[in-house]
């Protein structure tokens, strides 16, 4: 059956026939997106937010979207704001990719021993409750004023989380894909990447996603804190600086920076791996 159709159960035609099913209009067609219901949402809350700021009439407490969106476009053309969005961004890739290649690490040393599982359970029990940002002034003074104290407390936020959904993915494998992952003769890291890892890529996808969101929020927190020592400036800086300079509409220009962010990386580019990976693979429902 093609996307154009649905079925209708207990649909009466002007006739007085049963009619099984339908071609959907084109809104109900155009409706089934998830893009598009997506956009929709955010187009209301954007009128919300603008109908209650201009009935507040407070630029000093809440910024209207028209006034967040036009010092938005500003910023971005003085070329402020996409360079300390980059900035932001490239110690979150450090940051993220050491975490990935720890946790790959550490969850391989796991998967293979059972003083590795209770070494990573261990762990993961003491660590994983820490906040990221409780690291930061151990880490200021074991690091100094520079990416390092950042890219320190980015690994913390994104190691126990993607270790932990691998490791218990890679449990969870059926032991006949490990029966024939082993009759074909492969040990080791072939056994790990041909196997465990399409197998459990799920569990690692959503690992993934979680340790970015905990980096992403936690270096914007951190930036609050350290830009102001080091004079370094990310978005957390500029939030910050604009809420001494009472400039709101820029300190709301910034939050929306991070979140369209946010957005993108999930439903852009997570997304895009599921549908190529997960989806592609059967692997889910």
């Amino acid at each position: 059956m093609s996307k154009a159709t649905i079925v209708m159960s207990q649909a009466v035609d002007a006739n007085g026939q049963v009619e099984v099913e339908r071609k959907l209009g084109k809104l109900e067609l155009v409706w089934q997106n998830s893009f598009v219901r997506k956009s929709a949402l955010i187009v209301v809350l954007g009128i919300i937010w603008q109908i209650y700021a201009s009935s507040l009439d407070n630029q000093l407490l809440f910024p209207t979207l028209s006034d967040t969106l036009r010092t938005l476009v500003e910023r971005v053309r003085d070329g402020v704001l996409v360079e300390r969005t980059w900035t932001t961004i490239k110690v979150l890739l450090m940051g993220y990719a050491v975490g990935i290649t720890l946790a790959a690490l550490l969850t391989m040393f796991a998967i293979g021993t059972r003083l590795g599982t209770d070494f990573l359970e261990t762990m993961t029990a003491m660590f994983n409750p820490l906040p990221a940002i409780a690291l930061l002034p151990l880490a200021l003074i074991w690091f100094g004023l520079g990416a390092g104290s950042l890219v320190f407390v980015l690994v913390h936020s994104v190691l126990w989380a993607v270790a932990l959904n691998t490791h218990s993915g890679f449990l969870g494998v059926s032991r006949t894909l490990r029966m024939v992952g082993r009759n074909y003769g492969l040990k080791g890291i072939p056994y790990v990447v041909r196997i465990l890892v399409p197998a459990a890529f799920p569990s690692i996808l959503t690992g993934l996603k979680i340790g970015w969101a905990f980096a992403w929020r936690t270096l914007i927190a951190a930036e609050l804190v350290f830009g102001v020592s080091s004079g370094q400036g990310g978005l957390g800086w500029f939030i910050f600086e604009n809420r001494n300079l009472l400039d709101l509409p820029a300190v709301f220009a910034g939050l929306l920076t991070v979140i369209i962010i946010g957005l993108v990386v999930e439903n852009l580019i997570f997304r895009t791996i599921e549908r190529r990976t997960v989806q592609k693979w059967g692997l889910q429902g």
